[in-house]
């Protein structure tokens, strides 16, 4: 396995945070969400995953971009202005170059594949310039088969390695067995709900998925 991954969604809201502290817990890895959409009472994605590991400094890299605005990075990023007459300026790729550091590294993206970084732009775009193997997370219950297979589909269309999906959720009876029939890519398992998200949870699920395993075959 490359020692830097990127971890993308299916849709917005499955999870891929909590996979992501997961990854970094396991692997040792640094942490870097290059753009961040919505904080809530200030706090983004990069500020949760240095709380549930209290990871030192240096294995947090800063965002490229820290938007105010829980929409699609294209919109967000016109909205920072805050005068509607007066759009901010678009996302400039250059920015989002990947750090120049030795080590592990997990990337977390916003949001899923084919959302819209600018116009001109995609997320799966990006995925393409950065050629890092991609872990897809999914919801482990209804919706999921259409979601996982399609972003499964994207993937291959453009010739993006996948390193597997691990689906978030309460288990479900039948999608991982049908999605690891159907999607040509390894199912890693399912990331049960937590009561709490901490290092010792997550240390403890890695160990339960068998991901050290896993990801190295």
């Amino acid at each position: 396995m490359s020692n830097r991954l990127v971890v993308c969604g299916t849709d917005t809201e499955v999870g891929k945070t909590v996979v992501s502290a997961l990854l970094v817990q396991g692997l040792g890895a640094c942490y870097w969400k290059p753009v961040q959409c919505g904080l809530e009472n200030g706090e983004g994605d990069r500020d949760r995953v240095q709380r549930w590991l209290g990871l030192p400094e240096a294995r947090i890299i800063p965002e490229a971009y820290r938007l105010q605005a829980p929409v699609s990075p294209h919109w967000a990023t016109e909205l920072e202005s805050g005068d509607p007459a007066r759009p901010g300026p678009p996302l400039e790729s250059q920015r989002l170059k990947l750090p120049n550091q030795s080590g592990p590294l997990v990337v977390e993206t916003a949001g899923g594949l084919l959302v819209p970084l600018r116009l001109d732009w995609l997320q799966i775009d990006q995925l393409q310039h950065w050629q890092l193997p991609v872990l897809l997370v999914a919801r482990s219950g209804l919706g999921t088969l259409n979601h996982t297979l399609l972003s499964l589909e994207a993937l291959r269309h453009r010739q993006i390695p996948v390193l597997g999906v691990l689906l978030n959720g309460p288990a479900h009876p039948n999608n991982l067995r049908t999605l690891a029939q159907l999607g040509g890519v390894p199912i890693l398992g399912c990331l049960p709900p937590l009561s709490a998200i901490t290092a010792t949870t997550l240390a403890q699920q890695w160990q339960e998925l068998e991901l050290s395993h896993k990801l190295q075959a």
